[in-house]
Parts: structure tokens; C-alpha cells; sequence
């Protein structure tokens, strides 16, 4: 159906981009569908995960464009971080269909997209912090939250910690970073679990999405976390990120002029979707009468009994010759039912995250007689599964989910899988009352309950009352999970704002509209601030400052006055005074120059110190944003001193860029060739990556500071040790 409105709206040669939940999809999607746009004179391109950027920027180019929500975010951050415009890949945000769109615009939600670059960091405290963690003991030293997914130090766990790292007090200047490293440390020891969250593979801890199953290379958890799980596993720290771009799902895909979606399980987060992306839910009926068996839930009191009535299940649908598909909520449960049914001698197949690459074959035979399928939640999602001959008169396939989610709407994709097109099927979930959900949210009542009717061992319990409390269960859960992605749309409602203005900022630079107005606006800016700071409005002038005044232009602009020039005049005469000298000297200087050398001068100025500042403001309003909670306490609302400080720090760190460029722009001259041929002379030593190949750019572009200018800890904005 996606191909109407896909075509409609490609017509107008904007672009369309139609994106879905992994590579293989996007794939799959543009094969099986390019030939109809093509017949129709439209170009279909496909965005993957190890492009070149040139491909990239060809399948951009396209009228139709197939692509990952991830991959498309990326790229959206990538094009904001590159220094020229030819290099930028996507040419704007018109119309976007959206496949899946719960589990992308949704679930998804609550994790933002981040690119992030090592910051300098010694990591043996994440070695000591796991060995503190691993001596502390629950409930006596620390706390585990399991709800908010939090690890609280008590008093005692306080003094214990200070101890054992050997030191008087986690609160003095030196160690106040102790509390936090030791409070991840004891997260990663108690709340993520190899296998569920994560698996360790070839050295590293690779991410389990929770919402798909799928492993995540590339992605880390922020703010020491990542670091605390390697620790706990004996692996090789990396160094700890530092964010270099960073935006929400949510504030990416509300930046498209138009957005649909499509999904069958939309209807529980109606409401969700209209309040975030103002977005209409519209239910319509199935292609074919729906003929799949619903059955009611199996709750055990036990984890064991739920397991061996699994497998007793398993084995007794795969002898009447029905495939099965088997939805486990994790790699750890996926592999014990896996074992479990090896014991019996049912032979099956594993799809989970460690066995992705072959998810296609997989699914291609999950629908087969007597085919038994173990998958984690990504089962086969956006795939018709086709059941083989003969398999429809057994009554299709069946579908055995062995833990309830803790959304609805997952719980029905599972069941979804079966029953398509009109095919017959059936669906039943198998569950115990330690299940995580119903441990953490069901009301005591229910295992009470239980315990009362005296259950024997193996024996389940199907009533309304439990399914309802399930029901119930689930709701809560999926509240609690609405307000964090709430949560952190609101803050990052703050960073949209200011990123919207660099990156736009960023832009003209780079497209070079407006360089020479944005110059002379920032020399203005800076001539004004400059005069409060010397000759105050609130203070007579008999006690302005001239001699610092005039210093101080003499050491920005080289401007050449005297006092006697500005005494007598109003404030307001001088700064029409100095502005018409100042702009006489860039003019001056811009015909020795040359015009199109000064633009590029500029543009090289601009781009680098916006970007140099911007991403030492992202680490700024990280580190904020990690402890504003505490302002509760205080009365005040964490939201608004978050808004309130970050846009206090925002200015300031445009006012920063501005001084900095508009120094730089009456500094920096270009090369002669005598200067070229001494440049190669001199080493830069000790400098990151970015700053060798700004140091490049430099060279290449031709630029340095003038000789009567240049210091001996710069060269061309870069740090050196030695010249």
C-alpha cells in the first residue's frame, strides 16, 4: 500500500523516504518494490549500514529512498558535523513513511541517537569501582531500584566504598566522582545481564535491543555505564565518549513537512502519537477475515513449571505436524528453551540476536510441517510467514509466547505472525508469576491468590481475574515507559532549539550565503559588549576607561586612536565612531586579500570555531543534565533551571564563538611562500585526530597567522607543543 502514497508524493521531485527497522527490510522492500516505480520513470535508491558517503548521497538523491530510522539519523547528524557542502548526503526532509512506526516512532523512542568521540580519561577507576561494587552487599550497602532501573549507596555501603578505594571521603574535591562510578558498577553487577542485555563477543560488549532482540555494534551506553558492564566482564576498557552530536527519534522525524506510518498494532498508543506527532491513528479492517485461535493465557507460580510445560507443549503440537513459532523476550530464554528441547530430541532453529545474518532463511521456513522456531521479538516482523503444503487443514501455525511484555503491543505482534492473509493459526502465552513483568508490577494479590488455592506443582491456572491483573500489569508499565520518552522529549526540547540554530548557522556557512554580513554583525556585536565592559551607561564619563577601551581594540582590530578622539562624545557617538574605523580596516583588508580568499578565511574560522564550541557545549549540558534532578529538592523544577541554564550557557557560548572568530578574522593571513616552505619545517605533536586534520585543512587551504601575530603555542588555531 505504501507505494500510492510513496508515488504521489515523489512526483513533485522533493524526495520520499520510506523507512523500516533494518537494513535487510530496507533491502528486501526496495527490490521487491523498485520495479513498479521504476515502470513509472521514478529512481529508487537504498540507504545501508557500511555506505560509502557517495553512495550515499546517490540514494539520497533518488526520488524514493529506502533507509533505517537509525541510518537516516545518522546521516542527519553526520551532514551537521562535515566542513563542506558538496559533502552533505540528504537534501532535505519532505515526506516520510514510516514502517513499523510503533516500534520506531515508539519503542525506539526513548533511546536518542548519539555520535560521540573518545574524551581523555584514565579507566582504572572503572576497575576498582567493579572490585568495590563486587564486595558490597544488597539491601545492607546499596539498594536496587529494579523499576527505575537504579542502584542507590545507603550510609553504611557510603562508608564501606570509601574504605575499600582506600580514601577519607567520596566528597571531597579529588573523589567526588567515586559515588558514581560505584553506583554503575553495582547496576551493571545487578540489573544488566549477559545474554539479556547484552552479549560479550570478540572483546566487546555488544548491546541487546530490548524492544527487537537485535545486537547494536556502534552503540554504548552513556555516562560510565558501558565501561562498568566491560569492567564486570574482565574485558578491555575503551575511553569514555564524549557526545559529539546528539537528537531524539521524535525531534528527527517531526523535522519532515509530512509523516505517516503504518503498523498493525498502532491503536493502544493513539494517543501517544497524536500528543507527540500529531499524528491520526485510523484502523482498517483486514484483507481477509481473520481466522486465528486466541487462547487464554497459562499462569504457573514458578519459573521452573512454566519452562517444562513450554517444552511439554512444544513437543506435543510438533507431533501433530503444525510448525511452531516460539517468542522468548530474551537471548538467556531463547537458549534454555533451545537446550530444553534438545534434551526431548526436537530438532529446531534459534533466531535471536547471535544468529541475525540468517533471519531470512529462518523465516522463509518457520511456517513448514513441523518446523519449531525459537525467536526473540524481532520474529520475523514485517514478513508475511508462508505456511507450507498441507499445513493449513492442521490448523496453521501456532504461536507460544513464553513471557508477557511489558507493552501490549508487542504481545500482538508476536501473535500477528500467525493468521495472515487469511490463513488459520493460534496464540497462547505460557507464564509464571516470577515472570519480571508480573514480579514487578502485578498486584501482591495475584501470587497471594495463588498460594491460597493451594496450586500443586505443574499445575496452571487460567482465570479472568489473573489475565485482567496482567492486562493491568502492562498498562502500568506502558505509562511508566510514555512518561520517559516524555520526559525526554522535554529536555530535549532545550537542545532542539539550540541545534537548530548552529546547524542552521552551519549551513549558510557552508552554502556561503551571508558570510561577509554575518562577519560585520559579529564585529558590531563584539564593538558593543566591548564599550558596556569599558564605558558603562550607569557610570559618568568622567570614570570611562578610555586607555582600556582603546587597549583593548588596539589588541582585537589593531585600531590606532587616541582618547582625545572619543572624550566629549556620548556613548553612542563613539560606537559609531569605532565601527566606521573598525569596518574601514576589514575593507582594507579585504582587498589585500582578495575577496574570495577572505570568504574562505571566514568560512574556515566560522565552521571551526562554531563546531570546536558546540561540542564542548554538548558536554556541558550532559554533565547538567545528569545531576538537575537534584534541584527537586530544593523546590524547584528540574525542567525549568534545565531550561533556564541551558539557554544561559547557549549564549554564552555564542558570545564565546563570536569573540573568537572575529579576533581571529584581522590575525590570521595567508601564506607566502617563504612561510609554505618554513611550514614544513615544523612538527605538530600530541594533537587529536580532528585536530590533525584541521591542521590539514589548514595547511592545505593556506592559511596561518600573520608573522607579527602568531604565537608560539598556535598555528592556525591548532595546539602544538612546540614550533
Amino acid at each position: 500500500m505504501a507505494t500510492l502514497a510513496a508515488y504521489l508524493n515523489a512526483i513533485e521531485g522533493k524526495g520520499v523516504h520510506i523507512v523500516t527497522v533494518n537494513d535487510y527490510l530496507a533491502r528486501r522492500d526496495r527490490d521487491w518494490m523498485g520495479p513498479i516505480y521504476e515502470l513509472l520513470g521514478l529512481t529508487v535508491g537504498v540507504i545501508q549500514n557500511q555506505m560509502g558517503n557517495e553512495e550515499r548521497r546517490a540514494a539520497y538523491a533518488c526520488d524514493i529512498t529506502y533507509g533505517t530510522n537509525n541510518e537516516l539519523g545518522f546521516d542527519y547528524l553526520r551532514d551537521n558535523m562535515k566542513v563542506r557542502f558538496s559533502d552533505q548526503c540528504q537534501r532535505g526532509y519532505n515526506y516520510a513513511i514510516v514502517d513499523e512506526v510503533d516500534s520506531i516512532l515508539i519503542d525506539e523512542a526513548r533511546t536518542p541517537l548519539i555520535i560521540s568521540g573518545p574524551a581523555e580519561e584514565s579507566t582504572d577507576k572503572y576497575y576498582t569501582a567493579e572490585r568495590v561494587a563486587s564486595r558490597l552487599r544488597k539491601d545492607e550497602d546499596y539498594v536496587v531500584k529494579e523499576k527505575e532501573n537504579m542502584v542507590i549507596l545507603t550510609e553504611s555501603g557510603i562508608e564501606n566504598a570509601q574504605r575499600l578505594v582506600g580514601v577519607d571521603s567520596f566528597y571531597s574535591d579529588k573523589n567526588m566522582e567515586w559515588p558514581h562510578h560505584i553506583e554503575q558498577a553495582l547496576r551493571a553487577k545487578e540489573l544488566y545481564r549477559k545474554d539479556k542485555e547484552y552479549i560479550a563477543k570478540d572483546g566487546e560488549i555488544l548491546i541487546v535491543d530490548e524492544f527487537t532482540g537485535r545486537l547494536m555494534p556502534g552503540r554504548r551506553w552513556s555516562d560510565g555505564l558501558h565501561q562498568a558492564v566491560e569492567a564486570k566482564e574482565h574485558l578491555k576498557i575503551k575511553e569514555e565518549n564524549q557526545t559529539l552530536a546528539t537528537i531524539t527519534l521524535q525531534n528527527y522525524f517531526k523535522m519532515y513537512q509530512k509523516l505517516a506510518g503504518m503498523t498493525g498494532t498502532a491503536a493502544t498508543e493513539a494517543m501517544e502519537f497524536f500528543n507527540i506527532y500529531k499524528l491520526e491513528v485510523v484502523t482498517i479492517p483486514t484483507n481477509r477475515p481473520l481466522l486465528r485461535d486466541t487462547y487464554p493465557d497459562m499462569v504457573f507460580r514458578t519459573e521452573k513449571e512454566k519452562f517444562n510445560a513450554i517444552i511439554d507443549e512444544i513437543v506435543r503440537i510438533h507431533e501433530t505436524g503444525r510448525p511452531i513459532l516460539v517468542g522468548t523476550t530474551s537471548i538467556e530464554n531463547s537458549e534454555r528453551v533451545s537446550t530444553m528441547l534438545n534434551r526431548r530430541g526436537v530438532k529446531h532453529d534459534v533466531l535471536n540476536a547471535k544468529q541475525h545474518e540468517r533471519e531470512a532463511q529462518i523465516v522463509a521456513k518457520t511456517g513448514q510441517p513441523g518446523m519449531v522456531t525459537i525467536a526473540t521479538n524481532m520474529a520475523g516482523r514485517g514478513t508475511d510467514i508462508i505456511l507450507g503444503e498441507g499445513v493449513a487443514k492442521l490448523g496453521g501455525l501456532h504461536i507460544l509466547g513464553t513471557e508477557r511484555h511489558e507493552a501490549r503491543r508487542i504481545d500482538n505482534q508476536l501473535r500477528g505472525r500467525s493468521g495472515r492473509q487469511g490463513d488459520p493459526g493460534s496464540s497462547q502465552f505460557i507464564l509464571a508469576m516470577e515472570d519480571e513483568l508480573l514480579r514487578l508490577f502485578a498486584p501482591p494479590w495475584v501470587s497471594n491468590m495463588l498460594l491460597k488455592l493451594g496450586m500443586s506443582e505443574g499445575q496452571p491456572i487460567e482465570s479472568r481475574m489473573v489475565s485482567n491483573a496482567i492486562q493491568k500489569a502492562q498498562k502500568r508499565m506502558e505509562a511508566h515507559n510514555f512518561d520517559i520518552r516524555k520526559q525526554l522529549l522535554d529536555y530535549d526540547k532545550v537542545m532542539n532549539e539550540q541545534r537548530t540554530i548552529i546547524y542552521g548557522q552551519r549551513r549558510k556557512i557552508l552554502e556561503g550565503k551571508e558570510i561577509k554580513e554575518t562577519m560585520l554583525e559579529m564585529i558590531k556585536e563584539g564593538i558593543y559588549s566591548t564599550i558596556d565592559k569599558f564605558l558603562p551607561p550607569d557610570t559618568s564619563a568622567g570614570n570611562w576607561d578610555y586607555d582600556g577601551l582603546l587597549t583593548a581594540f588596539k589588541r582585537k582590530f589593531g585600531l590606532e586612536l587616541t582618547a582625545d578622539k572619543l572624550k566629549g562624545r556620548d556613548v553612542e557617538e563613539i560606537e559609531g565612531l569605532i565601527i566606521k574605523e573598525v569596518e574601514q580596516l576589514y575593507q582594507a583588508r579585504e582587498q589585500r586579500l582578495g575577496a574570495e580568499a577572505m570568504r574562505n578565511l571566514e568560512r574556515y574560522l566560522l565552521l571551526e570555531k562554531i563546531d570546536e564550541h558546540w561540542k564542548e557545549h554538548l558536554y556541558a549540558m550532559d554533565y547538567l543534565r545528569s545531576g538537575i534532578g537534584l534541584r527537586g529538592y530544593a523546590q524547584k523544577d528540574p525542567k525549568i533551571e534545565y531550561k533556564s541554564e541551558g539557554y544561559k550557557m547557549f549564549n554564552e557560548m555564542l558570545t564565546a564563538v563570536k569573540e573568537e572568530v572575529t579576533d581571529l578574522a584581522f590575525k590570521v593571513e595567508l601564506y607566502t611562500e617563504a612561510e609554505k616552505r618554513l611550514a614544513e619545517l615544523w612538527k605538530v605533536t600530541d594533537v587529536s585526530h580532528k585536530e590533525i586534520g584541521s591542521f590539514e585543512s589548514v595547511r592545505s587551504g593556506g592559511y596561518a597567522p600573520a608573522e607579527s601575530q602568531r604565537s608560539p603555542a598556535t598555528y592556525g588555531g591548532v595546539a602544538t607543543e612546540k614550533l
